[in-house]
């Protein structure tokens, strides 16, 4: 089970995006995220009339890795750790660190 995935709301805590926040659009590999205006660069595209693709500059969200983000928890307001654990029914969770309370309930 992954800590971070699809539609998390996250917070850059390194790098040259540090303290952005954003959303997970895709689990790129299994040790890096894209998020949604994090890590942006700008990409070269071709133009193609038969797509009605103009051509020029396009800003793309690029890869971030998984160790330089943290879910955000909306009770604190500011980024927490996440751990896993297994309620008596058998299902697993995610729960903050700090306050203990699941994830997305």
């Amino acid at each position: 089970m992954n800590k971070i995935r699809k539609g998390d709301e996250i917070i850059v805590i390194a790098g040259k995006d540090k303290g952005k926040r954003g959303t997970v659009l895709s689990c790129a590999l299994e040790d890096r995220v894209v998020v949604e205006g994090v890590n942006r660069a700008k990409k070269h595209v071709k133009p193609n009339p038969v797509k009605g693709v103009v051509g020029g500059f396009a800003d793309k969200d690029m890869p971030i890795h998984i160790s330089n983000v943290a879910l955000y928890n909306p009770a604190t307001g500011k980024a927490d750790r996440v751990g896993i654990k297994q309620l008596e029914d058998g299902a697993k969770v995610r729960f903050f660190k700090s306050t203990g309370e699941v994830v997305g309930a």
